[in-house]
């Protein structure tokens, strides 16, 4: 039980549930952080090494996240052990049977997240009758990977940035570890300002070339369900080598701690844009603020996605969303920089004191502590 209250604290989490269910070999987490701001949104995230932790973790992400955005939204986040992968016949009954599981938990709204997709949504939402956002269109969604809404805020935190380091985006050099949904969009909208990619990675390997990867040919490898590491005319590296590539911006845009203190003395860059959650450990960040690398935290870069998610849920148009969420992104990321600037503090400490304090004068108003 250790494992999950290793940072508990005023805000949360509210409620862990461990699911398992015997006929479907369902093992699963949901943990809702803090819904003082209102129901909770967060991502159902599966695969195999998922934990108590890292669910507690992204939750804990999802309050500030959301609190920062100024949504009238708590934090809370699921994971599901299993293969993503695994055929439609044997993911759709693990979804619809965690979905009926946690029915009566109204305090939650499902949102996809890695390993789920708009389909999982529309099977949430059948089971429970409207608690899930990221739908398919049929169902009034708004297709967040189709669309790149998580990598349009990402684009807006790089043009906020770009106030506060000594490099134009036309010409800087981009690395994309993790180069799915996410990473993919990214690049795309950082391309057509000028930036040159010449490094992405996924989960089975890296490419390389100093003078810049074709997009459109990435695109069509991973198309094909091949990796980023078959294109044919860059270097082909480890999927961690990425981690050493000399450049300007590096989005991490895939798994938790894949920068730690074991390679971050690594790390060539000059601006962080986290596109994943948690993607670097608190020891990684403070060493690059430390080398004055700036570095945007997770839950005020990446936070395209939910805001989105929670325009679809108040039958917003996709016009509406993206504009909400350039402005958002855009605004909090000045925000932050400027106060961790004026307060001498890393960008997160900043971050975290601001989504924290919203979330602290919402909690004011209910009748307990947390709901």
């Amino acid at each position: 039980m250790s494992e999950a209250f290793d940072q508990v604290d005023e805000l949360g989490p509210a409620k862990i549930i461990h699911v398992y269910e015997p006929t479907h070999q369902l093992k699963a987490i949901l943990v809702v952080d803090n819904v003082a701001c209102g129901p909770a949104i967060g991502g159902l995230r599966m695969a195999p090494d998922v934990s108590t932790r890292e669910c507690a973790r992204l939750a804990r992400a999802m309050t500030l996240k959301n609190a920062a955005a100024g949504l009238d939204h708590g934090g809370a986040k699921s994971v599901l052990f299993g293969d993503p992968k695994m055929p439609r016949e044997q993911k759709e009954p693990l979804i619809r049977a965690f979905a009926c599981a946690v029915r009566g938990n109204e305090e939650y709204i499902f949102g996809p997240d890695m390993g789920t997709d708009e389909s999982c949504m529309a099977w949430v939402r059948d089971e429970l009758g409207g608690r899930a956002v990221g739908l398919p269109r049929a169902l009034g969604g708004i297709p967040l990977d189709e669309l790149g809404a998580t990598a349009w805020g990402l684009s807006s935190a790089v043009d906020a940035a770009l106030e506060h380091v000594d490099f134009r985006l036309d010409g800087a050099r981009l690395v994309i570890q993790g180069f799915g949904s996410v990473g993919l969009h990214a690049a795309r909208f950082l391309l057509e300002k000028g930036a040159v990619l010449v490094a992405a990675a996924d989960s089975r390997g890296a490419t390389y070339h100093p003078d810049g990867l074709d997009l459109d040919e990435l695109i069509r490898l991973k198309g094909e369900g091949a990796s980023v590491a078959s294109y044919p005319k860059g270097e082909k590296l480890a999927r961690d080598a990425v981690v050493g590539i000399a450049c300007d911006i590096w989005i991490p845009a895939a798994r938790p701690d894949v920068v730690h203190a074991g390679n971050v003395g690594l790390m060539d860059t000059r601006l962080v844009v986290q596109g994943a959650n948690i993607p670097f450990t608190s020891e990684a960040e403070t060493a690059l603020h430390q080398r004055g690398v700036l570095v945007i935290p997770d839950f005020i870069a990446n936070a395209g996605g939910v805001i989105c998610g929670a325009m679809e849920y108040r039958h917003m148009s996709q016009k509406m969303a993206f504009e909400a969420i350039a402005e958002k992104v855009s605004s909090n990321t000045a925000g932050v920089l400027e106060r961790s600037a004026r307060e001498k503090i890393p960008p997160r400490e900043a971050a975290v004191a601001m989504a924290g304090e919203r979330v602290r004068r919402a909690m004011q108003t209910r009748r307990w502590s947390i709901f």
